[in-house]
């Protein structure tokens, strides 16, 4: 087993004072943590990329090409990279050049973005979403494979025998898919045989149980060996000398977070009694969002595991 942490470099503000630490200290802050992250022995650090104000971390290979000067032997990687936004070339070779520089310590979680900001950003329809994820993580496999491509797709212009450098340190790029909960998206990671990070943003993780199945169902259906992918679990954390120190320190600016993004989403308010509840053992979702979490999963679980996509 492996502990990690990721970030997505908040610049979340201040309960107490209403202040918000500045994005510039705020990064150098992140690079003095991963490095600490590296002393203590931790196997992985992960860093987000958002496109919002309330994050500093739209450009998180820049940061762990940093990182890497002052660590030794922590692995380096996005947490994730929205590769349906993004140029999978470039993505394929900023990391690469990570890899150099950090010998051989950098890896790539790529996945569709749990927010929309990337897309008109860079010039993306939304309606396309999965359709670019699919192609554009197509090609991505294909330039972690081969050193020459031939490649050709609706969103990208072709490529002819084309040579992409650097190549990385690492025989193959580790490339992870992430996943917020959706079975589709699980199935494609096992049919692919990618290792699959699995985020659990709320919940009990035994809810999560059937997407692991799901996962390693849709590997063997795809020729792959389950035993043999790594899966990783991601929730929330904090860490203090005792549980209720670590609930009425971590609770005011976590509220903030979650309730700015929910009242984007439509979610009902975060109160101090349900983060309690959720900061469990168990952890907690009410009779109603489990029974809609499991009509969701068992009725969007048909397609078939030996589709490619």
């Amino acid at each position: 087993m492996e502990l990690g942490i990721y970030s997505f470099a908040e610049v979340t503000e201040d309960p107490a004072t209403g202040q918000a630490i500045r994005p510039g200290q705020r990064l150098r802050d992140l690079i003095e943590e991963i490095e600490l992250a590296d002393q203590v022995g931790l196997d992985v650090y992960g860093l987000g990329e958002h496109h919002r104000p309330d994050f500093a971390s739209s450009a998180p290979v820049v940061v762990l090409a940093a990182a890497a000067s002052v660590t030794s032997r922590i692995r380096l990687t996005s947490a994730v990279t929205v590769l349906s936004s993004d140029d999978p070339v470039r993505v394929f070779q900023q990391f690469s050049t990570l890899d150099l520089l950090s010998q051989g310590r950098a890896e790539i979680m790529v996945g569709r973005g749990s927010f929309i900001e990337s897309f008109p950003l860079f010039g993306y329809d939304l309606n396309d979403y999965d359709e670019l994820f699919s192609e554009k993580l197509d090609l991505h496999l294909k330039l972690r494979d081969e050193e020459r491509a031939t490649w050709s797709g609706k969103h990208r212009p072709a490529l002819v025998d084309q040579a992409v450098y650097p190549r990385p340190d690492q025989e193959r790029l580790p490339i992870w898919l992430a996943v917020g909960g959706t079975p589709n998206s699980a199935i494609r990671a096992g049919v692919l045989g990618l290792p699959m990070s699995l985020a659990i943003i709320g919940g009990a993780t035994r809810n999560m149980v059937p997407l692991a199945d799901l996962y390693r169902e849709a590997a063997q259906e795809g020729g792959h060996d389950p035993v043999q992918l790594p899966l990783s679990i991601n929730s929330h954390g904090y860490v203090a000398d005792s549980m209720e120190q670590a609930i009425e320190q971590s609770y005011p600016s976590h509220a903030i977070t979650m309730n700015r993004i929910g009242r984007e989403r439509g979610w009902a308010p975060l109160t101090r009694e349900r983060y309690e509840a959720g900061a469990s053992m168990r952890g907690r979702w009410s009779r109603a969002a489990r029974s809609r979490w499991q009509r969701r999963f068992f009725t969007s679980t048909s397609c078939s595991v030996t589709s490619g996509s």
